[in-house]
């Protein structure tokens, strides 16, 4: 089962007007989001069980969700020091 909150008001619950604007306003971090949302959704269905993955690539897309939910954190805290 996943430890991650499904929704980024839930993994950033202090950064709702930020994530607001960035998501309005920058196109980098709407495909970020997009791209989170997608391998998010991929690890989900691999943790249920309705998509069957081998070790390798369950932790290969755990790993890369990971690997953007950092970009996307990144994103959040340069866009607050500005």
């Amino acid at each position: 089962m996943s430890h991650l909150p499904k929704s980024l008001h839930e993994i950033f619950p202090g950064e709702t007007d930020v994530l607001r604007r960035l998501k309005a306003g920058d196109r980098h971090f709407q495909l970020l989001v997009s791209r989170y949302e997608d391998i998010d959704g991929e690890v989900r269905k691999m943790e249920a069980g309705e998509d069957p993955a081998s070790d390798e690539r369950f932790e290969a897309a755990r790993k890369l969700r990971l690997a953007v939910l950092d970009e996307i954190a990144t994103l959040i805290a340069s866009h607050k020091a500005a």
